[in-house]
């Protein structure tokens, strides 16, 4: 018969209670416990060794009890190495540290080395973010990963700043990973180093700290984030850097002052550079931004009216959709018209506040403006956004069509994943779905038409 673990547990359990009845015997009766969790601790049953690390965890108070237990360390197999480190850092008494330091430094196991990284996120100073860094930067995988939950969890005020510092000293990569901490940290006394090296030689670097910003600035760094716009090269990186300043301008609840801050750093800017921002403005929006917009596209310079034609394409719901259908039957340019006429259909269906009707009515006007079958297919892709029945019955007679049926097969199984559309519409769903599977030559698209028929759930791929 196993009677070990129940002594064992018997011996704990009275050993707390003595500790607690007492405070003539507490010094013995806390002595007492923590020999016997030592004693646990050197277990080879694990099952009594985990009883000794919850004890590690919660009970025996202080830091000569805690100094104990970290001194079996190095005496301990690796799985139980692993688990004390878990332990003393849930433990959170700081007099574990050099033991774990020195864990860490002699240990080649890669387990027992994670568990140290980890466990100075709870019990570590700033002197040790050096090491962390480091391991963040050329550590295994496993390491780096450890390293960086840990640069997360390090408490204390100079601990941001410390990071900072680090961060502008890191080789590119690096400097990479440190923005994302502080981004995660949300180390708001960080902003001004994040500002400085938004304007980075290196573009990874710069599209960090734009997203960090993102994250964390606030209207009064506007100014240097247009600055990190300006810097960041077109493409990706220029749409990721004004979206960043969307997000911080976004964040104002009055949508009609959003741009405010935006509008005020490009005051002070020559022509070139608040031409250049009007793309961002755009991806703001509202009434002030919309005015400098409109300038800017009746502007004779080509230049700005692109520009402007942009900022309005940016626009964050379907508000300038008349404006777009105006630029794109009668702009003078023809690949202005062709941009106008794709950001209505990206705009068409957003999920902006309008009715679904009237987003309905302005896709079925957008799909007659469509000059490419690309284009109504892309419409008609798009046009599964607006969750009414209506737009079922828009886009059935699609189906009968050879060049759009397979787009109008998905969209309309796109209609009927949605449960509380499909119910109330059963019949109609129905006959939509034994169309589908009569239509469609995709298996997925045939296989979901099925279920929703029998009223099964169908889960997206990830």
């Amino acid at each position: 018969m196993h009677t070990r673990p129940l002594q064992r547990t018997l011996a704990v359990v009275a050993i707390s209670l003595g500790f607690a009845i007492t405070s003539a015997a507490a010094q013995d009766a806390d002595e007492d416990l923590i020999q016997l969790v030592v004693n646990l601790l050197g277990e080879n049953d694990k099952d009594l060794r985990s009883l000794g690390l919850e004890q590690v965890r919660t009970e025996a108070k202080g830091d000569a009890a805690t100094r104990r237990f970290a001194a079996l360390l190095p005496k301990l197999p690796p799985d139980a190495q692993v688990g004390l480190l878990r332990a003393l850092s849930d433990r959170g008494d700081k007099a574990a540290r050099p033991a774990v330091l020195d864990a860490l430094k002699n240990s080649r196991e890669e387990s027992v080395r994670v568990a140290a990284i980890t466990a100075l996120g709870g019990l570590g100073e700033q002197t040790d973010l050096r090491l962390l860094v480091e391991l963040l930067g050329k550590g295994a995988k496993a390491e780096q990963d450890a390293a960086r939950t840990s640069l997360v969890r390090i408490r204390g005020e100079t601990i941001p700043p410390a990071i900072a510092a680090e961060m502008k000293r890191a080789t590119p990569p690096l400097r990479v990973a440190l923005i994302e901490i502080l981004a995660t940290r949300r180390a708001l006394d960080t902003v001004p180093d994040l500002l400085s090296v938004a304007l980075d030689a290196d573009p990874k670097v710069r599209t960090a700290a734009m997203a960090a910003l993102g994250q964390i600035a606030g209207p009064e760094h506007i100014p240097g984030m247009v600055q990190a716009v300006l810097k960041a090269q077109p493409g990706a990186e220029r749409e990721a850097a004004e979206k960043a300043i969307m997000f911080v301008c976004g964040r104002n609840a009055d949508a009609q002052k959003r741009a405010d801050p935006l509008l005020a750093a490009m005051d002070g800017l020559n022509e070139m550079d608040r031409t250049a921002l009007l793309p961002t403005l755009g991806r703001i929006g509202g009434p002030q931004a919309l005015r400098a917009v409109e300038a800017a596209i009746a502007d004779a310079d080509l230049t700005r009216h692109e520009a402007g034609l942009r900022a309005l394409c940016n626009w964050p719901n379907a508000s300038v959709a008349p404006r777009l259908i105006e630029l794109a039957q009668s702009d003078k340019h023809p690949d202005h018209r062709t941009t106008a006429l794709a950001t209505l259909i990206r705009v068409a269906p957003l999920p902006d506040g309008r009715p679904d009707r009237e987003k309905l009515e302005l896709v079925r006007k957008v799909m007659e403006m469509c000059q490419t079958d690309e284009q109504r297919k892309l419409m008609l892709k798009r046009s599964s956004a607006i969750r009414i029945v209506e737009t079922l019955r828009f886009v059935l007679p699609y189906l009968d069509q050879p060049t759009f049926a397979e787009q109008a097969c998905e969209s309309v199984v796109e209609l009927a994943h949605h449960r509380g559309l499909r119910e109330p519409n059963k019949a109609e769903f129905h006959r939509a779905l034994d169309k589908v599977i009569e239509t469609s030559k995709d298996a997925v698209v045939v296989d979901r038409a099925n279920r929703y028929k029998k009223d099964q759930t169908w889960v997206r791929p990830k």
